[in-house]
């Protein structure tokens, strides 16, 4: 079953709380006329008291023809009585037919004080009426004045009639008019939808349209919008990882096939042999460390990068890593010194970190020259800078803005044997441990460093693995 749709809903809302209001006002307005006629009744009542009881008190029981005069008793529909203490009527109008209108409850309290009542029909008229019953003239005498309370039930039942007909009425109109306020609140949001159905990622730069309320659905199209752009960078830097990566990753295999067809058809000595098989170890070797380095930004662009976290003796990280590049260093004639001051330390996962500055000496090695210096710096600030220098020609000034993005190399060596992704590593190792990554040219050569939070403990807690 389809759900309902919301401009239904919304008028529907609309509708139980038009309805629930209107029936409220009518039986506000309902008790109120009714209120304001029992008060006009009472008041009525009490003016001709007031002249039936000065009539009285004035000429004694003789006067009492007055009960006639239609100033004072309005014919057919209010009539007057005299009664007394014990309830004997001394004078009545004509149609009560000498009968006491008053029960002797009631007879006894007006003896003393005015009461008003409420009395069915009475002999003579058909009618429900309200009597006022008062003390009048001389001795125990008590004056009874009663109208018909007809005028008022017609009144009220008119109102009633006129409420029935006329409610349901302003109810549908109310509706009606709900359902068309509501379609037109919500055509924004329909624009908006039809919008949002015809992007894709086909439809570069397509956006909702924002309507100009100044409200709520305003502010909705922005932040969507907004939404759309996000997504937008996103899927472009996907797009851009996915053909970079192709890219550094066709080279390698390319080469890797032709060492082993050379290997195949033209490898006719030994040594021949083992040359193409170590030609293809090491394109091997370069292919999967970069799926290595590949898989580690796509987990950190997840937030999945797992970090082994522990306490770390600063100087021991960068002994360690020194330790690691001996041979190359070695190998290639060159020296490599470390500087740290002792008693620094910091959480951090060793291997992680290790990799980071790891990256960083191949980079000073394979691309510097002079001396390597691995140092840690004090910032003053509750860091620890670890810094990796070298002698050589540093960086292309208009390299350095772009040197931690992925797949960027300097000019020269698009074409050479680096995939781009060295300092990108470095930047997300760091930026998993709460640091940042920085590189800058020196007067003696290039100049690249973590900064990360340090530590001042004596015992190393037990390490965890954070996500």
């Amino acid at each position: 079953m389809r759900r309902v749709p919301l401009r239904v809903r919304v008028a529907a809302a609309f509708a139980v709380a038009m309805a629930v209001v209107l029936a409220a006002t009518g039986w506000f307005v309902y008790a109120r006329l009714g209120s304001h006629l029992s008060a006009a009744i009472d008041g009525e009542l009490r003016v001709r008291a007031d002249d039936l009881s000065a009539l009285v008190h004035d000429r004694g029981v003789g006067a009492l023809g007055a009960v006639e005069d239609p100033r004072f008793v309005e014919s057919g529909e209010a009539y007057a009585q005299l009664l007394d203490g014990h309830g004997k009527v001394l004078d009545a109008t004509r149609f009560l037919r000498g009968r006491p209108v008053l029960t002797s409850a009631q007879l006894r309290r007006a003896v003393h004080a005015p009461i008003f009542a409420d009395l069915g029909p009475v002999p003579g008229l058909d009618e429900p009426s309200r009597v006022l019953a008062t003390p009048a003239g001389r001795g125990a005498l008590v004056l009874v004045v009663g109208v018909t309370r007809g005028d008022r039930s017609d009144t009220l039942a008119s109102l009633r009639t006129e409420l029935l007909i006329a409610g349901p009425i302003a109810l549908l109109l109310a509706t009606v008019a709900g359902y068309a306020l509501a379609g037109l609140a919500l055509r924004p949001v329909e624009a908006m939808r039809r919008r949002a159905a015809a992007v894709s990622a086909d439809t570069p730069g397509e956006r909702l349209p924002v309507p100009k309320t100044g409200d709520e659905l305003e502010r909705l199209a922005l932040t969507l919008n907004l939404m759309l752009t996000r997504l937008e960078a996103a899927l472009e830097r996907e797009r851009d990882f996915v053909a970079d990566a192709g890219h550094e990753l066709r080279t390698p295999l390319a080469l890797l096939r032709t060492e082993l067809e050379l290997a195949l058809r033209h490898s006719e000595r030994v040594d021949e042999l083992r040359e193409a098989v170590r030609a293809a170890s090491e394109e091997a070797d370069r292919i999967a460390q970069l799926a290595e380095d590949l898989l580690l930004i796509a987990r950190t662009d997840k937030g999945e990068l797992a970090l082994r976290l522990e306490t770390l003796d600063v100087r021991e990280l960068l002994d360690s890593v020194a330790v690691r590049f001996d041979w190359r260093v070695t190998e290639v004639g060159r020296n490599l010194e470390v500087d740290a001051a002792p008693g620094t330390f910091l959480r951090g996962d060793r291997l992680r970190l290790e990799q980071a500055l790891g990256n960083l000496v191949d980079n000073a090695l394979r691309y510097g020259a002079g001396r390597v210096r691995v140092e840690a710096i004090a910032a003053g600030d509750g860091r620890v800078e670890l810094h990796v220098h070298d002698d050589g020609p540093g960086f292309p000034p208009d390299f350095l803005p772009r040197a931690f993005e992925r797949f960027t190399r300097p000019g020269a060596d698009r074409a050479g044997r680096g995939t781009g992704l060295g300092l990108s590593i470095v930047r997300t190792i760091a930026a998993a441990h709460g640091g940042t990554a920085a590189a800058a040219n020196t007067e003696v050569g290039a100049d690249v460093w973590i900064t990360l939070p340090s530590i001042v403990g004596a015992e190393a807690p037990a390490s965890r693995t954070m996500r």
